[in-house]
C-alpha cells in the first residue's frame, strides 16, 4: 500500500496505449454488490448482435478494477463482485438480470489493482487468481525514500529560508521521520479494537505535504 500501484496503472492505462484501447476505471469497496459491478460494465458495452455485447466495434476495452479484494465476504465466504468477474473468465459472459438471457461479453480485458490481506483487504480464492498474471510493487528502501523526501524538504526549505544552515538538517529531519515511521509501523499493529493501525507510505508522505 502507497507504492503507486494505482497511478502506474491509471497512467499507462489512460494515457500510454494505442487508440483502439477504451479505459474503464472502476473501484471496489467493502459495500460493492455484484449488482452495481455488473451493472458499471453493462452500462458501458454497445450490442454488437443478439446474446452478443462489447465495445464499440474495434476497440478493446480495459476494464481496471482499484482495490480488487476489498468487497466484503458474505455468510458463505465468497464476494460476489469477485465471483461475477470469475463467471466472465469462465464463461466469457453473465445472466441479465430482466431477461434472464447471457450475455456474452468479448473485447474487453480486466486489469485488478490491489493490496495485501489487512485492513479491510481480504484474500481472493484460487479459482478466482488463477485466471491472473501477477506485478508485484515492492515497498521502497530506505535509501529511496531519503533521496524522494529530501529533496521535497530541501526544495520547501529553499524557498522559504536562506542560508546553509537549514540545508544541513535536511537528511537528519527524513531520516528520524523514517526511523518514527518505521517504529510505529512495527509496534503499533493493527488489532480487533484498533484496525485503523494499518500504516503505509501515504502516512510517511503527508509529514512532507
Amino acid at each position: 500500500t502507497g507504492t503507486g500501484k494505482s497511478v502506474v496503472v491509471n497512467e499507462k492505462v489512460g494515457k500510454n496505449m494505442p487508440d483502439k484501447y477504451v479505459p474503464k476505471f472502476m473501484a471496489f469497496s467493502a459495500s460493492t454488490s455484484a449488482n452495481q459491478t455488473q451493472d458499471m460494465i453493462d452500462v458501458t458495452m454497445d450490442k454488437r448482435r443478439k446474446g452478443i455485447f462489447g465495445p464499440p466495434v474495434g476497440k478493446k476495452m480495459i476494464i481496471v478494477i482499484d482495490d480488487l479484494n476489498m468487497p466484503a465476504k458474505e455468510e458463505y465466504g465468497a464476494q460476489p463482485p469477485i465471483e461475477l468477474v470469475r463467471q466472465w473468465f469462465d464463461h466469457q459472459g453473465w445472466y441479465d438480470r430482466k431477461t434472464f438471457e447471457f450475455r456474452t461479453i468479448v473485447d474487453v480485458v480486466f486489469c485488478g489493482v490491489m493490496g495485501p490481506p489487512g485492513g479491510g483487504r481480504t484474500f481472493l480464492t484460487n479459482r478466482f487468481m488463477r485466471h491472473m498474471n501477477f506485478i508485484a510493487f515492492v515497498e521502497m528502501g530506505l535509501s529511496s525514500l531519503t533521496t524522494i523526501f529530501s529533496t521535497i524538504l530541501g526544495t520547501w526549505i529553499n524557498a522559504n529560508f536562506q542560508g546553509d544552515q537549514f540545508l544541513a538538517v535536511t537528511d537528519k529531519m527524513v531520516t528520524a521521520t523514517n526511523n518514527v515511521f518505521k517504529t510505529v509501523a512495527k509496534e503499533l499493529l493493527p488489532t480487533p479494537a484498533k484496525a485503523h493501525y494499518a500504516f503505509n507510505l501515504r502516512d510517511l508522505a503527508k509529514v512532507f505535504q
